[in-house]
């Protein structure tokens, strides 16, 4: 396990540090399971668009109709 050093907002240290008491957990354990959290989605949406633009070099695309076809389905079904 390493160590890191940040600057943040005196502003954000309290929070975090109030957060921290209220949950009888560390500030370093809130940091470093925030970090986590923030590295897996970005993570995950980077994967996501990088695929999606090798299926868009390789023309694997949908046309319009069809996502609009979809999303209107998707939107029907929540109504009902």
């Amino acid at each position: 396990m390493g160590t890191l050093t940040i600057r943040i907002k005196d502003k954000t240290k309290i929070r975090l540090e109030k957060l921290a008491a209220s949950t009888s957990r560390t500030k370093s354990y809130l940091v470093t399971h925030a970090l986590e959290e923030f590295l897996e989605l970005n993570e995950w949406q980077i994967r996501g668009i990088k695929k999606a633009i090798r299926q868009a070099d390789a023309g694997q695309l949908v046309n319009h109709e069809k996502v609009v076809k979809r999303l209107e389905s998707k939107l029907a079904n929540k109504m009902d």
